[in-house]
């Protein structure tokens, strides 16, 4: 069974770049056919698709955070990251990484705040 875990910091500084690292274990983010997400939550809003990184390496993301947003992976870490460029505090939220849509993390909670 695929798990997922989130980590990262949970405060960042407005203009700042968030980054998020996501570790999978129990199945390889190369493996034929899956892609992997990241998905927030903002405080009393929805869920808002960000982007993912599929099986091959190649990247989408959400048109409307596509120019602040770049997804990456380490496969020797089996790891994905989230690198969100110049925050502000209506990027305060809870960041989960995803196989979609199968399998999801935790979630970990950033606040944008000076």
């Amino acid at each position: 069974q695929v798990q997922l875990q989130e980590s990262g910091p949970g405060l960042v500084k407005p203009s700042q770049t968030l980054s998020l690292t996501c570790t999978v274990s129990g199945g390889s983010i190369t493996r034929n056919g899956y892609y992997w997400s990241w998905i927030r939550q903002p405080p009393g809003k929805g869920l808002e698709w960000m982007g993912d990184i599929a099986y091959s390496g190649s990247t989408y993301y959400s048109p409307s955070l596509k120019s602040r947003t770049s997804i990456s992976r380490d496969t020797s870490k089996n790891q994905f990251t989230l690198q969100l460029t110049s925050v502000t505090p209506e990027d305060t939220a809870k960041y989960y990484c995803v196989r979609e849509f199968d399998s999801w993390g935790q979630g970990t909670q950033v606040t944008v705040s000076s």
